[in-house]
């Protein structure tokens, strides 16, 4: 997804933006959270990603944070999901079903 932004322009100079829209959410229309691996674009380097946390992105941080925390590893939110460096799953899934999330592990 390509956000590029025009910041100034030879015509008018300049351009300001306003950032009044809603951070993005990774909404679920099940209320099922989605554990998914991805390596595509990573050099071979596997990462979990987790989907579908109706959060704002506050809280998407602060449970980014303390999944990295209990794995050992690094990580990110970027789009309303949350990316861990971890190809543990399993370990993931039982540490967001301890947070009372129904929570399914997609893909292979």
């Amino acid at each position: 997804m390509n956000d590029s932004k025009l910041v100034y322009s030879t015509d008018t100079g300049r351009i300001k933006h306003d950032d009044t829209r809603p951070s993005p959410r990774s909404l679920s229309s099940d209320g099922v959270v989605r554990i998914s691996r991805e390596t595509k674009g990573r050099k071979g380097k596997g990462v979990s990603i987790v989907t579908g946390l109706d959060m704002d992105a506050k809280a998407l941080k602060s449970l980014c944070s303390e999944l990295k925390k209990k794995c050992g590893c690094g990580g990110a939110v970027k789009d309303g999901a949350i990316e861990v460096q971890t190809d543990d799953r399993e370990k993931l899934k039982s540490l967001l079903q301890a947070k009372h999330f129904t929570v399914k592990l997609a893909g292979g």
